[in-house]
């Protein structure tokens, strides 16, 4: 009798031209330890290699030390948010963003995306869902 396989076995991003995880690397940027450990477990989990960040200076910082695939970013962070780090680093290049933040309103999520983010979440949210999102927007 031959083994089930089940399609969580099977890595399908090679066969729709996507790249594997493994060596991409995903900055976190937020100032709650607790969200940056989930999401750095899920995206870990997923082949990614990951950095975090507790604020956007030290986003900014960690950008400028080694430029990451992808910056998740929260928007409500001390010392500087992540609308302004947005800004500048969309100054800086094309690096694919993606926001990360509980503000829920339309206005907010047009905002993050004409300043530059290539795709918007809402706290809370779903580890495989900024998983995916990530994926997507490291293949786009």
């Amino acid at each position: 009798m031959t083994p089930a396989v089940h399609t969580r076995d099977i890595d399908l991003r090679p066969a729709f031209g996507m790249m594997p995880a493994m060596s991409r690397s995903i900055l976190i940027v937020d100032d709650d330890p607790h969200i940056r450990e989930l999401l750095d477990f899920a995206l870990t989990k997923a082949g990614y290699v990951t950095r975090q960040a507790e604020d956007g200076v030290a986003a900014l910082a960690a950008v400028e030390a080694q430029a990451p695939d992808l910056v998740v970013l929260d928007i409500n962070m001390p010392r500087l948010d992540g609308l302004e780090v947005c800004r500048r680093l969309r100054a800086q290049g094309q690096t694919p963003i993606l926001f990360l933040s509980s503000r829920d309103d339309e206005i907010d999520r047009v905002l993050g995306i004409e300043l530059g983010a290539d795709d918007y979440v809402v706290k809370p949210f779903s580890p495989r869902e900024v998983t995916a999102r990530g994926l997507n927007g490291l293949t786009t």
